[in-house]
């Protein structure tokens, strides 16, 4: 077992803040993860291309391109790839600037270009993206049908054999089984990687979610069997059975019984009730070991990380944060800030006023609201303060539970991105059974369901 993972620091209740020793990194919980994004093939001709898209400017590309930071040559065709893994706009220096400490790379991506092999060559994606820090990969299966996950699995046949889908780069029938899932992720080297699961949406319901329980099961022996790096990589079983309290007990039961060094929480965000997300949740980790971190997977609404770690969870992972700094829209205490409203136009104020991150020391929003609606440079900074708001929550998280005022944090929380009260109702069940007493959050009458 690569990990070691030490829950003694403090806890309130389910909540508890632990430190997680990787081989590249130690770790503070609770922790967000941020979502490497797709690699993208760049002509090294044609620079003045990857300026439009990113807004970064001929020089600093060219930089980049020697210190190999962002870009790698192949030398047979002079492509050059921006690395998966790293996030869209930010360097990997900036990363560790903003106190990120594991990234989340894509399998799927990774093996379709520049490849896992390639990266092995090189040295492990950590030498490859120039990241020092703790790595993450998920298993590919999310990604399989075309790339945009969970949402088109219909499109793939799935099999005992593996899961059978369709190339985007050649349109090729691809057939990815536990083994290769987990050989691809031995050759890129994270610290951490994932089993491959069979994976249904919440929302559906029938025998369909009991096959892909049970074959889930099957398959995490086949990924134990085919690990070659247990000494250097931890290897994470992952619960589902959607909504189903009697198969995801099944399945927790199932994976524990393996001891495995980690185990993570699927299939929830993909369209169920908050009652049903927060129940499967608060079910999971209190089955789960009390010595080993927990996972909720594609988690990354603030809220919801507030509320999951309150019921004992440990670590998240989604591209919320980044995405919607895409869209012009930054993450505050109240819970977002729209940028592209004509109201912003000439606002003078920062982001935030009390957050301390480069973006809201340096910019107004104003300047940000011209960015967004025409350059790049716009959502590039507002990943940047979306990312450190992120990191900062975790950090607070962190010492809250260490410095036992874990409840006045969330209540503080609440009193700021609820201040009428109007907390949601399945939050207000949610820490009933954390043991949290939020009444001072919440009016009476006007807590509403979500």
């Amino acid at each position: 077992m690569a990990l070691r993972f030490e829950n003694v620091l403090g806890r309130f209740n389910r909540a508890r803040a632990a430190r997680l020793t990787l081989p590249h990194f130690v770790c503070q919980t609770p922790l967000f993860m941020p979502v490497g994004t797709q690699a993208l093939p760049i002509n090294l001709l044609s620079l003045g291309c990857l300026y439009h898209c990113t807004g970064i400017p001929l020089v600093a590309i060219a930089f980049m391109c020697s210190a190999k930071k962002w870009l790698f040559v192949d030398h047979g065709i002079r492509l050059g790839f921006l690395v998966t893994g790293t996030i869209k706009g930010l360097t990997t220096n900036q990363l560790e600037e903003i106190g990120c400490q594991i990234i989340l790379g894509n399998t799927y991506h990774l093996e379709l270009r520049p490849s896992s092999e390639l990266i092995d060559e090189l040295g492990g994606l950590h030498k490859f993206m120039n990241w020092p820090r703790a790595l993450l990969t998920d298993s590919g299966g999310f990604q399989m049908p075309h790339g945009y996950g969970v949402s088109l699995l219909h499109l793939a046949d799935i099999t005992e054999e593996g899961v059978t889908f369709q190339s985007p780069v050649d349109g090729k029938p691809m057939l990815l089984t536990p083994e290769e899932s987990i050989q691809i992720q031995n050759r890129i080297g994270a610290d951490i990687i994932m089993a491959l699961d069979d994976v249904v949406k919440t929302t559906i319901t029938g025998p369909r979610v009991e096959e892909a329980m049970y074959r889930t099961l099957r398959w995490i022996d086949r990924c134990i069997a085919a690990h070659s790096r247990p000494k250097e990589q931890n290897l994470f079983g992952i619960v589902q059975g959607g909504l189903d309290p009697v198969l995801r007990d099944i399945c927790v039961r199932g994976l524990v019984d393996r001891n495995l060094p980690g185990y993570a929480i699927g299939g929830l965000s993909g369209g169920e009730d908050k009652n049903s997300f927060w129940r499967v949740v608060a079910q999971c980790t209190a089955a789960l070991p009390e010595d080993k971190p927990r996972y909720v997977m594609g988690v990354g609404y603030p809220l919801d990380i507030v509320v999951c770690s309150a019921l004992g969870a440990d670590m998240y992972d989604c591209v919320y944060p980044t995405r919607t700094a895409r869209f012009g829209t930054a993450l505050v205490p109240k819970g977002v800030l729209k940028l592209k409203h004509k109201a912003m136009a000439d606002d003078t104020r920062p982001i935030d006023p009390t957050c301390m991150c480069m973006v809201c020391k340096n910019y107004t929003r104003a300047y940000i609201h011209c960015l967004v609606t025409k350059d790049a440079m716009g959502s590039q900074l507002l990943s940047y303060h979306n990312l450190y708001y992120m990191m900062k929550l975790s950090g607070d998280l962190h010492s809250s539970i260490i410095q036992e005022r874990f409840p006045k944090f969330v209540c503080e929380f609440l009193q700021k991105m609820f201040p009428k009260g109007d907390v949601p109702e399945w939050v207000c069940n949610a820490m009933e059974v954390a043991g949290i007493d939020i009444s001072c959050c919440c009016s009476p009458l006007s807590s509403i369901e979500d």
